[in-house]
């Protein structure tokens, strides 16, 4: 047994691996083209710029000039283009702990676009200064923050409770953080746009606080309201029994007015009646003159042609003679010039011929 444990063990088996040739001359070439194209890109660059963007084009350190969107190149020296984002970039700020002027605390909520500077001259005098603000987001939404945390400071800290969180007040100190914002990013080449308050948080005692404030004052509104109401109520009642009362007595005015109008034309009427009854007398008393008068002249008148005829009767009786006379005038008279007289011999009937015959007309008078 000792010898079986002394015997030496079997060796265990070797495995020989070479990496191939060609593989290790394929990744040194690598190795060198990466080294060679990054120390190449040093030299050149050939790079597109978006529509958002602006391009820095950079030669050995100093700004060579500013690159509006499109293709930009460049061989050179230490050459390089840094683009910078022109969109807007959105922040939002808040902040619990809030100080106003009359020792309430609130908590706010701030939200706004900022936006790096596009025109050359700006870009150049503050790359070099805030080349992190301008190239990284995240630097510029800290530096935004901080200015945007100190202008909410400012801006609470300078208004007293009610004015900063009720009604108009909210929009006041909106315009005043714009305002203290946009200063204090103006320095930077930045521009702030769209600042917006849109919470305001309060704690729950200062809330419990402001509930009861509230209901008192509706309460006090409504008692007003109810007591306003009232007084209307009673003036609307009031201006409704003035106006029927005024209404009756227009009533009553109209219909005396009425009243005195029908008695004026009655009135009008009985004197028309009179002055119709007065000129029916006159002209009755003027008919009876004038009857008298025609009585009087047809008295006269008859007298006359009674005397004319008794002077005729006279005379037709002293002057036998005239009366045959006017009897022969009258005979001749009735005679027309379209009558015929036919003398016969006594005892002869007169006959009147035609195409049928003889024909007897009258007998004579014997």
């Amino acid at each position: 047994m000792k010898e079986q444990s002394e015997r030496p063990s079997p060796a265990a088996p070797r495995f020989n691996f070479q990496i191939p040739k060609g593989l290790v001359w394929f990744i040194g070439i690598v190795v060198v083209a990466a080294v060679l194209f990054s120390v190449a890109r040093q030299f050149w660059y050939f790079e597109i710029i978006e529509y958002d963007q602006v391009g820095i084009a950079v030669e050995s350190g100093q700004i060579k000039e500013i690159v509006q969107p499109g293709v930009a190149f460049d061989v050179g020296l230490f050459v390089q283009l840094v683009k910078v984002k022109t969109s807007s970039v959105a922040i939002t700020v808040d902040d619990p702990e809030l100080i106003t002027l009359d020792k309430q605390r609130i908590g706010l909520q701030v939200t706004a676009d900022v936006f790096r500077p596009k025109e050359p001259d700006i870009v150049v005098a503050n790359y070099s200064r805030y080349k992190s603000i301008y190239s990284d987001d995240q630097f510029l939404r800290e530096r935004m923050q901080a200015f945007t945390l100190q202008a909410m400071k400012v801006c609470v800290g300078d208004k007293k409770f009610d004015d900063a969180i009720i009604g108009q007040g909210r929009d006041v100190l909106r315009t005043c953080i714009d305002e203290e914002l946009s200063q204090l990013a103006e320095p930077l080449g930045l521009e702030v746009r769209n600042v917006a308050v849109p919470q305001v948080t309060i704690s729950p005692e200062v809330q419990a606080a402001l509930d009861a404030i509230v209901q008192s004052r509706l309460a006090t509104e409504k008692a007003k309201q109810d007591a306003d109401k009232a007084k209307q109520e009673a003036a609307a009642q009031q201006a409704i029994e003035e106006g029927r009362i005024r209404v009756e007595q227009s009533k009553l005015q109209e219909e005396a007015r009425q009243q005195a109008t029908l008695q004026d034309l009655k009135r009008q009427q009985l004197e028309a009646q009179l002055a119709v009854i007065e000129q029916e007398r006159v002209n009755a008393q003027a008919e009876l003159e004038l009857t008298k008068v025609q009585q009087q002249v047809a008295a006269e008148q008859a007298k006359v042609d009674l005397a004319k005829e008794t002077a005729l009767a006279l005379l037709y009786a002293e002057h036998p003679e005239y009366l045959y006379l006017q009897i022969a005038l009258a005979n001749a008279s009735a005679i027309k010039d379209t009558d015929k007289l036919i003398f016969t011999q006594e005892g002869v009937f007169p006959n009147l011929i035609f195409s049928n015959g003889a024909l007897p007309t009258f007998n004579i008078p014997q």
